[in-house]
């Protein structure tokens, strides 16, 4: 009976020491899986979120990002929203998703902020109540000692308590614009609806600030569908004294982009701002003053780009077919004459000093007496017929090239003007009707419509 009931203790005890042995073996399991799942627990533990929008600096997926941001633009302006230097270490995911406080739990003060100016950003103490922190007297600031949300490096970005345990200072410059925080929250505009999800975000930079596209999905409106959201420019944008819009400031000189009716001023804008103008003169107004426009437009001031390259030997055409274009910026006694006098393409003026003044052509002896050289009249009207055609028409070339028996059986040149010179190379009569019907005009210079010549052609 001894032996039976020693060996039940015995039992009893060897159960005993197994149960104690797995029960530490699950308290360690349990606080291993912990600590897997909070590494933030532990003082020396790495700091990898908070540092930028994704996790590793991965791209902000366009769904994040603000309406009106499109893929690939470059973020807000900068004009209107100066470069900042953020120091802080944040994740609004965490905060939001996770811990679930709102975006006024932080920026309570943008449900009554009315000036663009405000400071929006929490002040430090709002952190203490979580992160066991005592930011009262911003030069002791303490924490709970052991705890890493506590530790200034925690929150603040290359943190060195040895350089008079300081911080480094984030700046968010105030942005060149109007905007009252209020009047949109009273509107029940929520946060989303201007800055995207940052609730998906870790640290919001500032491309989550708002677009303006997103802007004129209200204050683009008819006037009778957008209330009290104002259409002008000067509702957000600063304006000058004299009541336009304030383009030049330190940060650079704000220009629209180039969805807003077609009216960026790229390479091609000096061509494209007449029709935009024409269209929506008002929309120019907002920034420039009349007299910017009258200054090129009566010819005070001379762009330089207003011609092409090649417009001394194309301008002639232009001026053929509409005089009154050229005439708004010349005149045509103090500019046009004066210059073709110069050299020498003018059917009138001074003659006697010809030869000082030099001409445009060779003279007759290279220009259009045989033999032909490389100087002679066909090989450049071969070479480069427009600049023949900027000065002269087709007439000119059948004084000389139409035949005299073509005058003289009353062709449309007469027959004493006619030179004798076929305008008709050897085998032309093959090809004629190619070029009949390629272009008549040339034919029509000398040849009736009715000229049985041309009925061969056809």
């Amino acid at each position: 009976m001894n032996a039976e009931r020693g060996a039940a203790v015995l039992l009893v005890a060897c159960v005993a020491a197994v149960a104690v042995a797995l029960a530490g073996t699950t308290e360690r399991a349990h606080a291993e899986e912990a600590t897997a799942q909070a590494p933030d627990k532990t003082v020396g533990a790495p700091l990898v979120h908070g540092l930028a929008p994704m996790p590793g600096g991965a791209p902000v997926p366009q769904a994040y990002r603000p309406p009106g941001s499109y893929a690939g633009d470059r973020g807000p302006s900068h004009v209107i929203f100066p470069a900042q230097k953020l120091t802080i270490r944040f994740n609004h995911k965490r905060h939001v998703r996770e811990l679930g406080m709102s975006c006024v739990t932080c920026h309570d003060q943008a449900k009554t902020s009315r000036k663009s100016s405000d400071s929006l950003l929490p002040p430090a103490k709002r952190c203490d109540g979580c992160h066991l922190t005592d930011h009262r007297d911003l030069d002791a600031v303490t924490g709970a000692p052991g705890e890493l949300i506590a530790q200034c490096r925690f929150c603040h970005v290359g943190y060195q308590p040895e350089h008079g345990n300081r911080v480094a200072r984030q700046v968010v410059p105030k942005p060149n614009l109007r905007f009252n925080h209020a009047v949109h929250a009273a509107r029940n505009i929520a946060c989303q609806q201007c800055h995207g999800t940052v609730q998906n975000l870790e640290l919001a930079t500032r491309d989550q600030l708002p677009r303006m596209r997103r802007c004129l999905d209200c204050h683009d409106k008819p006037e009778a569908a957008r209330g009290e959201a104002k259409s002008a420019c000067t509702t957000c944008h600063l304006s000058e004294a004299d009541g336009v819009m304030k383009t030049s400031f330190a940060t650079g000189r704000l220009e629209p982009p180039s969805w807003l009716r077609n009216a960026g001023h790229d390479a091609d804008w000096l061509e494209r701002h007449k029709r935009v103008a024409a269209d929506d003169s008002q929309l120019c107004a907002n920034c420039h003053h009349e007299d910017e426009c009258v200054d090129c437009h009566d010819g005070r001031v001379r762009p330089r780009n207003v011609h092409p390259n090649d417009w001394i030997s194309m301008h002639a055409v232009a001026a053929r077919q509409n005089n009154p274009s050229c005439t708004s910026c010349h005149q045509i006694q103090s500019f046009c004459v004066s210059c073709h006098q110069r050299v020498g393409v003018t059917l009138s003026g001074p003659t006697s000093n010809l030869a000082g003044r030099g001409q445009f052509h060779p003279p007759k002896s290279e220009w259009t007496d045989p033999p032909r050289t490389r100087s002679h009249h066909a090989w450049e009207a071969q070479r480069n017929l427009n600049a023949c055609v900027s000065c002269h028409v087709e007439r000119d070339c059948a004084v000389c090239h139409a035949t005299a028996a073509v005058g003289g059986r009353g062709g449309r040149i007469g027959g004493s003007i006619g030179q004798g010179s076929n305008p008709h190379p050897a085998g032309f009569r093959a090809r004629c009707r190619t070029a009949l019907r390629k272009n008549a005009r040339p034919c029509l210079v000398c040849h009736d419509p009715q000229d049985s010549k041309l009925a061969e052609c056809r």
